[in-house]
């Protein structure tokens, strides 16, 4: 294999094709299986290790090589930094056709495990995975994390080194009580079962969320279910529920229901307090978000006179992170949902410098819009993958 690709992929030339193998890096001699063609881009997987990379590392999570949540732990941290700067500016260069001279370094997390704030997790009856793709004898169920590619398979998982305890002691108390009073385990495919998802969130404050997902109201093993859990962990700040009868797993159109304590926890981000419910979009690694926002104060050089507009604001964490420096700012974001925590959030900390506005950002920065919030001397923009309309930009 040559260099490093994109999605934890390494590339090689065959001829006139680029081959992309997944799981592979720069150094590895392999034997390689090509099971899809598109025109000279093709990709294949591992059938025999010929010789491994000295650049390789061992992976410190056991279920690394069957996972797909984390693709580069077999590189140096160091590695796997420079390789997404490249990628950046290839992406730049052959993507968005822009010359970039130089970049800035990355700003590497610290740490790099135990990082996140949230992670969900899928109950399904159909097993772990190997390699193979055949269910592990003696475990036909799971609570874990899809395999990569496949909706309808999941991983289980008994130990993630993403997030922070209780998460993994949650996590495996709850499939284990599950397991031990026959409870079913939904599967996409033919849609039953009554298990369905669930969430950890756990704050940097130290309070910790969880919200169980089920497919259908059953209340008495609903009841027992999460008084185990408020047994066995009491110091939840947050236990929730939610009935989803849906084909689809997302909840952003489902009540959620609290059973034991609050309906939101509380992250810190520097001197901030925020208020986190189970719908709200916070970024994941709360540590890094705060180096990241530090970056964004320090590069936008603002002023105390100056106006800013934050645009897909979200629930306001960077509007309400740079409000202390200016005169005024203004959020825009598409989620009413998250404009209303944005509100809160404003409130909680007592900044009243800040306006927040729900709708399409492209409609909503029209003329008069301008004209009664002012014209931006700062513009600060995070928007969602998809990028910006062009019209936006204009």
């Amino acid at each position: 294999m040559e260099r490093l690709a994109a999605e934890g992929k390494s590339l090689a030339h065959v001829g006139e094709a680029v081959l992309f193998v997944p799981g592979t890096v720069p150094g590895d001699v392999v034997e390689v299986q090509v099971n899809k063609r598109k025109g000279t881009a093709w990709e294949g997987y591992v059938t025999a290790w010929e010789e491994l990379s000295p650049l390789r590392v061992e992976a410190p999570c056991r279920h690394f090589a069957h996972c797909g949540g984390c693709q580069w732990q077999m590189l140096p941290y160091e590695l796997q930094l420079e390789a997404k700067e490249e990628q950046v500016r290839e992406q730049l260069r052959r993507l968005g056709g822009v010359e970039v001279p130089e970049l800035e370094p990355i700003l590497g997390a610290d740490p790099t495990l135990y990082y996140r704030n949230k992670l969900e997790f899928t109950f399904s009856p159909r097993g772990w995975i190997t390699e193979s793709g055949q269910e592990e004898a003696g475990f036909p169920m799971a609570l874990g994390f899809h395999v990569p590619r496949r909706f309808d398979r999941v991983l289980d998982i008994e130990e993630c080194l993403l997030e922070p305890e209780p998460s993994n002691a949650l996590r495996n108390a709850v499939r284990d009580f599950a397991l031990a009073k026959g409870y079913s385990f939904y599967d996409p495919k033919v849609q039953q079962g009554w298990l369905r998802n669930l969430m950890v969130r756990v704050a940097t404050t130290g309070e910790v969320m969880i919200l169980l997902v089920v497919a259908y109201e059953d209340e008495p093993r609903r009841v027992e279910l999460l008084e185990h859990i408020a047994e066995r962990f009491p110091d939840v700040t947050s236990l929730l529920y939610c009935i989803n009868p849906k084909v689809n797993d997302t909840i952003y159109d489902l009540e959620v229901h609290a059973y034991r304590g609050r309906d939101y926890i509380e992250e810190q981000l520097g001197d901030l307090r925020f208020s986190i419910g189970p719908k709200s979009f916070y970024q994941t690694n709360s540590r890094q978000a705060e180096r990241l926002y530090a970056k964004v104060l320090e590069m936008a050089r603002i002023k105390p006179t100056d106006a800013v507009y934050d645009l897909y604001t979200g629930t306001g964490t960077i509007a309400l992170y740079v409000a202390r420096h200016a005169a005024r700012v203004v959020g825009v974001e598409t989620v009413p949902e998250a404009v209303e925590d944005a509100w809160l959030n404003a409130e909680r900390n007592g900044l009243t410098n800040v306006d927040f506005y729900a709708g399409d950002v492209l409609r909503m920065l029209d003329e008069d819009f301008l004209q009664r919030h002012g014209r931006p001397d700062v513009l600060i923009t995070d928007p969602p993958r998809a990028g910006m309309h062009p019209g936006v930009i204009d």
